[in-house]
């Protein structure tokens, strides 16, 4: 029989909102790329392709087709794709000319707009080229239902090589795997049904246990579903189809420096420094900030060991109060330190472990509505040292977020090479078409952290 590939709970709970609001995770690399044209000038898109072809038996997902059977054949799998062609997949753009930065975030846009087509595997790769300085773009993307960010970071190293002198490897030779039949379908889905009667029928035998896992994970779920509605802004609305990007540069180091100084982790300054990026957008909308408290989406990995293996997704996701009202940076970022601190004690459950099917899955999805978290966060640990495509170094990396039902804006991080870069993406109709606001509040909230923390080190060593 064929080998059954089953999409797991996790994967599938990042299929249901697609259809309104496409699902998609990406990052967008700057490459110096004097190395990838040709002596006239053109992008060596055949070099690419074979150069991304010879590392695609590390990633197996990327040869295969997410397929959706009748309900009494059991949940979505992955099947291999038989007419596999990689020139879908790997392709180039130019930027309209002069390309200067600015060109780049409506171009990510053009692409991100185009749905990922469902006939082939579910992700794409392209260099954008006409930068200046012979740089290039690299923009890839996959479906969240491929892997979470942490895994979407680890299969965009997958390309990507430690040793500017590294020789490209011929792409080995691949046959699809026979489809599964019907029947290996059938007996899959009931082999499966049964398992979780088992599993459910265990936790009638044994309800103490059951109670006291509920018990333990509450805390956690009220974050989701029964904190109370928070007062409405202009962010609170309906996502639509146009998102709007902004770029923030920083320093890894100078972020750590910020969070040693004030007993905080890296994600907290990052939350610090999205509160005042928000306090400052709300005030120039002429909104009142006073005592507000708006609450952000901060995703949990669920993983144990190597990041660098990571595959799928296994996240839980835990939510955090920002005091827009509280005026000075250095206040936010240690009330937002010593809440997220308690809050990552609580017991979680990953996402695949909530009901979201049926009745019960309406209801879930309806209270998690309710609760006007405008915001959604990425916080990404990269490598420490440089990476290169083809020889060409990739100069910086900026990860792309999907938005979803009221969450209007995502707000990415992702350290690299001793850099600390965050991507801003905006709903484009209505939450946010004054995104620079917000970049420019989320840049200066980090400098005057920064420029904080610099002044209470000098402070302590003449001590």
């Amino acid at each position: 029989m064929t080998k059954i590939e089953r999409l797991t709970a996790e994967d599938q709970i990042m299929l249901w909102p697609d259809e309104i609001w496409p699902q998609d995770i990406g990052a967008l690399a700057i490459l110096d790329g004097v190395g990838l044209f040709d002596a006239d000038g053109h992008f060596r898109i055949e070099a690419a392709r074979e150069a991304v072809a010879s590392r695609l038996d590390l990633v197996p997902r990327f040869r295969q087709l997410l397929e959706v059977p009748p309900r009494s054949l059991g949940g979505p799998l992955w099947v291999d794709s038989p007419e596999f062609d990689i020139i879908e997949h790997v392709r180039v753009s130019s930027l309209p000319i002069p390309a200067g930065e600015a060109q780049l975030p409506l171009t990510i846009e053009r692409l991100r707009k185009a749905r990922l087509d469902r006939s082939r595997p579910l992700w794409e790769m392209w260099f954008l080229t006409g930068l200046s300085e012979d740089r290039v773009g690299l923009f890839m993307r996959t479906h969240h239902s491929l892997a979470d960010g942490i895994a979407g970071m680890a299969t965009f190293r997958v390309f990507l090589d430690m040793d500017p002198h590294a020789v490209p490897q011929s792409a080995r030779s691949w046959e699809p795997l026979p489809h599964p039949t019907p029947e290996d379908l059938r007996a899959d889905y009931l082999r499966t049904r049964a398992g979780t009667l088992r599993r459910s029928l265990s936790g009638l035998v044994h309800p103490v246990s059951a109670f006291r896992s509920l018990r333990a994970g509450w805390p956690a779920l009220r974050e989701l579903i029964a904190e109370k509605e928070l007062p409405a802004t202009s962010l609170d609305h309906r996502v639509g189809d146009d998102r709007n990007l902004a770029f923030i540069r920083s320093s890894i180091d100078s972020v750590k420096g910020v969070a040693h100084a004030h007993s905080a982790k890296v994600n907290d300054v990052l939350l610090a420094a999205i509160s005042g990026g928000l306090r400052e957008l709300l005030h120039r909308r002429g909104e009142s900030v006073d005592d507000l408290v708006l609450r952000v989406y901060v995703p949990m990995t669920m993983r144990q060991g190597q990041f660098d293996q990571a595959r799928g997704n296994q996240i839980a996701e835990m939510v955090i109060p920002l005091p827009l009202g509280v005026a000075d940076p250095v206040s936010r970022l240690q009330l937002i330190a010593a809440e997220t601190a308690e809050r990552k004690t609580r017991s979680r459950r990953g996402l695949g472990k909530l009901p979201h099917r049926g009745v019960l899955g309406r209801w879930f999805l309806k209270l998690i509505d309710r609760q006007r978290v405008n915001v959604t966060t990425a916080d990404l640990p990269g490598p420490g040292f440089p990476l290169y495509f083809l020889g060409a170094q990739v100069l910086e990396v900026f990860p792309v977020l999907p938005l979803i039902g009221k969450v209007s804006l995502g707000i990415g991080a992702m350290s690299y090479a001793g850099q600390f870069n965050i991507t801003v993406i905006g709903d484009g109709e209505e939450a946010c078409p004054d995104i620079e606001v917000l970049a420019e509040g989320i840049r200066r909230d980090l400098d005057a952290l920064v420029a904080r923390s610099i002044g209470l080190e000098a402070t302590k060593t003449r001590r």
